[in-house]
């Protein structure tokens, strides 16, 4: 897909990530895409929830999940305004996410970026190939958030 498309999905996690905001918690949204049609979205919401596990990117795999009715995401995309984080990282590579389009690195505690890498890790089998992970998609965008 060329950047119009990332730009475009990229624009909705924009969108969700500012009711995140907007709801006094981190400015993160997520999308899972597949075959072009967007089926699980997810907003920041482990302040409202008291629960850490409402990251944005496992809420919107949670609904693609549901959606689809299987846990195997496999030849879906995921759209986020930041880097999964390594707890995030984890439910990605277990639902076998095909590729990652994020806007922003985030370092010390993402799941590619970080001293635990498991967005590109090979040694555990179970997970199959690495998701292919594309960086930089409305970056600017996002940092205003």
């Amino acid at each position: 897909m060329n950047n119009e498309g990332h730009d475009y999905f990229m624009q909705r996690c924009i969108e969700l990530a500012k009711i995140a905001k907007s709801n006094g918690e981190s400015p993160v949204g997520a999308i899972i895409v597949k075959d072009g049609v967007i089926i699980g979205e997810g907003i920041e919401a482990g302040k409202a929830h008291l629960d850490i596990s409402f990251h944005a990117e496992i809420e919107a795999l949670r609904s693609a999940s549901q959606f689809l009715q299987t846990q195997d995401l496999s030849g879906c995309v995921l759209y986020t305004t930041h880097e999964p984080c390594i707890m995030c990282a984890y439910m990605i590579r277990h639902t076998k996410i095909s590729e990652i389009i994020a806007a922003i690195i985030t370092g010390e505690y993402g799941g590619f970026s970080s001293g635990y890498p498991l967005l590109s890790d090979t040694s555990i089998q179970k997970w199959g190939t690495p998701p292919k992970l594309v960086f930089g998609i409305l970056e600017s965008e996002c940092r205003d958030l």
